[in-house]
């Protein structure tokens, strides 16, 4: 598997100077070859080939007086350029032809100089690693770096990035083998939220630090002396720098305490299941700020990165499950609760259920259930019915459950006493309305 590790580099002077040329012809380079797709859509010619840009933008390019200062970098980061915007492309016809899931992907933009963010890829003939731990690169020369860490191995490529801070990072792409972890058998669900970052269901609460929020001050008063800066000018872009240096403090806080959370869950659980957040619906009301800070989205992807690499599991419940409205105890389902209602009791059993915990206990008897049994099979709380006990088959609807034997909302695989068969069943986790 790929792993990418970025470490601060320092460059001097000079090589500043040096590395904004590569940005800019990278960054022409990649426009040029946009434009010539783009003209030759509109003609109805055929879409041209990664080598024929190639000699276009770059070749025949360099002997005309417009583009004569391409010859002063090197070709490698002008061909890194190109197969990125390959990429991109692929990435968009696989999103339309719906081969690429997640996110609909856009066609490739124009970049502009002006952009935040800058960056330049080496493949592994254009640097190396010195033996005083510098990083070489071509036409650029030795670069310090602050290594906080080895190199699990040998680098393949190396992406030199400027932030919107002003600060340099290399990014280094590495090819290791999953180290997988000892097998454990504790499971856990988790319920995230604004006001306690996650519950999980063995009753372990982390709370919400709120990085932002505690540190907004600092941002605010950036920004407001950014406001005051006429636009396009020196002073102005000054500003705009210490806005992003502020805001890149808070972030690289957020992903440093995120990084330690999810490390911590992977080495102690063998299966994670999460909640399908509409993140992108809640980030559009009164609480978008709170949503953006918690991170919901990268807590996520952080989780299922590591339990790819330490060979445990991460499941997503479907965002239709009513976590909040299901009794852990009994599966009776009662009727919606607003945000401010935190405790509540059963109406059939009588338990009185913290809103939060009770929401991760079923979020992990239904991860248990989808991931485990067959789809349609028992969505009740507790231990997961092993695969040689499971009594129903692929597609058995929860209320058939009443002639197996096996009760449906209680603990897995506890069978129904005499006068039991009154109790209602969970419902099914694969239907997509709940009624």
């Amino acid at each position: 598997m790929h792993l990418r590790h970025s470490y601060r580099i320092y460059p001097t002077a000079g090589q500043r100077a040096v590395l904004a040329r590569k940005f800019g012809c990278a960054r022409v380079v990649d426009n040029d070859a946009l434009a010539a797709r783009k003209e030759a859509r509109k003609a109805g010619l055929p879409y041209p080939r990664s080598a024929d840009l190639q000699k276009l933008v770059i070749t025949a390019a360099k002997k005309t007086a417009e583009r004569a200062w391409l010859s002063s970098v090197g070709v490698d980061p002008l061909i890194q350029s190109l197969r990125e915007l390959d990429a991109a492309y692929r990435n968009f016809f696989g999103s339309v032809s719906g081969k690429r899931a997640g996110r609909p992907v856009g066609l490739p933009r124009f970049k502009s100089r002006k952009d935040g963010r800058q960056s330049l890829r080496f493949t592994r003939n254009g640097f190396r690693i010195r033996g005083n731990g510098k990083l070489n690169l071509t036409k650029i020369g030795d670069v310090r770096v602050k290594w906080s860490r080895a190199l699990p191995a040998d680098p393949s490529s190396v992406t030199i990035v400027l932030d919107g801070a002003g600060r340099y990072h290399a990014s280094f792409v590495v090819d290791v083998e999953p180290d997988h972890l000892p097998e454990v058998p504790a499971e856990v669900g988790t319920d995230l939220g604004l006001t306690t970052y996650a519950v999980l269901s063995d009753g372990r609460v982390i709370d919400n630090p709120r990085f932002l929020r505690k540190a907004e001050r600092k941002p605010k008063a950036a920004q407001r002396e950014l406001s005051r800066k006429a636009k396009g000018s020196k002073n102005g872009a000054k500003a705009g720098k210490k806005v992003a240096r502020a805001h890149a403090e808070v972030a690289d806080t957020r992903m440093d305490w995120l990084h330690k959370q999810t490390t911590r869950i992977i080495r102690e659980k063998q299966a994670v299941y999460l909640e399908d957040l509409n993140v992108r619906g809640l980030a559009r009301g009164r609480l978008a700020m709170s949503v953006h800070d918690a991170g919901w989205a990268t807590f996520r992807r952080l989780l299922e990165e590591k339990a790819g690499r330490y060979g445990r599991t991460v499941h997503v419940v479907h965002r239709t499950f009513p976590s909040s409205r299901l009794c852990s105890a009994c599966g009776h389902r009662d009727g919606p609760k607003p945000l401010q209602v935190r405790e509540w009791a059963c109406s059939t059993c009588g338990v009185l259920h913290d809103r939060d915990l009770n929401a991760a206990r079923n979020i992990l008897a239904a991860g248990q259930a989808d991931r485990l049994n067959a789809p349609g099979g028992p969505a009740g709380p507790g231990v997961a019915i092993p695969r040689q006990a499971r009594p129903v088959e692929r597609g058995t609807r929860l209320g058939d459950l009443r002639t197996t034997g096996i009760r449906a909302a209680g603990a897995g695989g506890i069978p129904v006493r005499e006068g039991e068969e009154d109790v209602k069943p969970a419902r099914c986790w694969m239907r997509r309305s709940w009624s």
